[in-house]
């Protein structure tokens, strides 16, 4: 690390600890308040234009029915979101998030239909089970599309970026991904998605060993890149890209849940230092989910038992983010208050 770089550490942390309070006292918010002002490199951070991206994609490996809710979920919810109905609007318009809703790779013609941006690569990834979910150029440019969408977020004047998908079947590609990136067995990375019984999770399973069996003759020494290009869906994908444009661009992240993590997880894997601008925002209930954050050293902000998707579990964090930097700002220090300092 550079000397700069550990003189403004300094410098925001004796900022933090001459606040009028106890050393320490405010816990998390500390923390928060140091990351985020080390990710803008300024004593004084601001949050300015949050934008959420709503990515939807639909999944080949949908078909082997891995997924309790059938594939047509996916885009009767995208337009269920144009109407402001689905739980990410909610959450948007009562914490001022500016919302995308992008089609990047959903089996449904959008044509006509208002509030969604087309940015689709193809009508659904193909079946993971028996050849990679989407070839090298289609790879290329869904990674492209997430980087694109976020300079638009970035014109804007946004600096804080939250993601979230809608895919039917994205559990099974994430749980896929922990497996291999994170070298957990395979058996503790899958569960129960959207609400699959004893039964249904033991198909997923069959699946899910099968398909990364057929991987393994396929590709004898993966490469990261075959390993997220070969499971992953588009909507995805597309969150990856925009994770590593949002840190190549010095914006805050706020990871949301399970698929969110397992996007989060491919990025640093592409871009280790991409994790320095994260905020792991919630842990959920998908099996394996808390395995996947330790894996990433990532202290969820949340717990609230949530499995909706949607990105709904960052945007619930959002306050506390706000209040870690309104501390920063606002609070007065000892000095300035005429207070004994008692630590």
């Amino acid at each position: 690390m550079s000397e700069e770089y550990n003189l403004l550490r300094e410098e925001i942390q004796a900022k933090i600890d001459n606040l009028n309070k106890p050393k320490g006292s405010l816990g998390r918010l500390e923390e928060l308040a140091m990351q985020i002002c080390m990710i803008q490199q300024t004593l004084e951070p601001r949050l300015e234009h949050p934008c959420h991206l709503l990515l939807g994609g639909d999944h080949g490996i949908e078909c082997e029915g891995v997924s309790i809710s059938p594939r047509e979920v996916t885009w009767q919810q995208m337009i269920n979101f144009t109407h402001g109905g689905g739980g990410v609007n909610m959450f948007c318009r009562q914490h001022g998030f500016d919302l995308s809703i992008v089609d990047v790779g959903v089996d449904y013609d959008f044509s006509g239909t208002d509030g969604i941006i087309d940015r689709k690569v193809a009508r659904g990834t193909k079946n993971f089970l028996y050849e990679p979910a989407m070839s090298e150029q289609e790879y290329k440019q869904t990674l492209q599309v997430g980087a694109d969408l976020v300079d638009t977020c970035r014109a804007k004047g946004c600096n804080i970026l939250s993601i979230g998908e809608m895919g039917i079947g994205n559990t099974s590609p994430s749980s896929i991904w922990m497996h291999l990136f994170c070298d957990i067995p395979l058996d503790d990375c899958i569960g129960a998605g959207s609400g699959l019984n004893d039964a249904g999770i033991r198909h997923k399973r069959e699946v899910i060993t099968k398909a990364v069996a057929n991987f393994s003759r396929y590709h004898s020494n993966p490469t990261t890149d075959d390993m997220i290009r070969y499971f992953g869906g588009f909507e995805m994908v597309a969150a990856i890209g925009a994770m590593l444009r949002a840190a190549e661009l010095h914006l805050i992240i706020l990871v949301d849940g399970f698929i969110m993590t397992a996007c989060a997880l491919a990025a640093c894997r592409l871009q280790p230092e991409a994790k320095a601008n994260m905020i792991f925002c919630h842990c959920g209930d998908e099996s394996g989910h808390k395995r996947m954050l330790d894996a990433l050293d990532a202290k969820p902000l949340l717990n609230l038992g949530l499995r909706l998707g949607e990105g709904t579990g960052a945007l619930c964090a959002y306050p506390i983010i706000d209040s870690a930097v309104r501390m920063i700002n606002e609070m007065n220090n000892f000095q300035n208050a005429n207070i004994t300092k008692y630590f």
